[in-house]
């Protein structure tokens, strides 16, 4: 099949410790990026959201590309690279690079090719994004500072799953805890 054929470009989604899975643990991030026209040759979202506390780092970046990607996770790293843990990608080439770029911060492990089920966090948080940039519209019209409005209003809104606390409520509390242990 198609899936078959395409290599991953790092260890495998299924060598990803089995703590992950069940969100108990802080620290676990999916990484994705969210285009607004199919030619890529234009401003794409990165989206990086934290498993437990689903709490999302939203960035406007430049193309999609494994440079944009990196010189984005740089930013990242300086601010929350202390509590993160691992991160789970898929295959596509913007995310080639992320080995050496979060190389002695955290394990990358890498999806299947067409499993986007495999980052369902992901995916269903973009489907929230999509809602202030739909597909089709031109990310470039975009600034950091709207992508900003949008993480803040989905990390601030109360969530079943989280008791109605929001998801910056927990992410706080768990980066707080996270720091106290270091």
């Amino acid at each position: 099949t198609l899936a078959k054929q395409k290599r991953i470009l790092g260890r495998g989604i299924e060598e990803r410790p089995a703590s992950v899975e069940d969100r108990n643990e802080f620290g676990h991030y999916e990484l994705d990026t969210i285009v607004g026209r199919r030619n890529g040759q234009e401003s794409v979202i990165m989206a990086f959201i934290e498993r437990k506390s689903r709490h999302q780092i939203l960035r406007l970046i430049d193309e999609k590309d494994a440079d944009s990607v990196n010189y984005a996770m740089r930013g990242v790293i300086k601010e929350y690279g202390d509590l993160i843990k691992t991160v789970t990608a898929d295959n596509g080439s913007e995310f080639s690079e992320l080995n050496s770029v979060l190389g002695g911060v955290a394990d990358v492990y890498y999806a299947h090719p067409y499993s986007a089920c495999e980052r369902g966090t992901n995916e269903a948080h973009n489907r929230m994004v999509r809602r202030n940039f739909p597909k089709g519209i031109s990310l470039d019209a975009v600034s950091p500072k709207d992508v900003q409005i949008v993480e803040d209003k989905l990390n601030r809104l109360p969530r079943k799953q989280h008791g109605y606390r929001t998801n910056e409520e927990v992410f706080t509390q768990e980066a707080q805890h996270a720091r106290t242990l270091a």
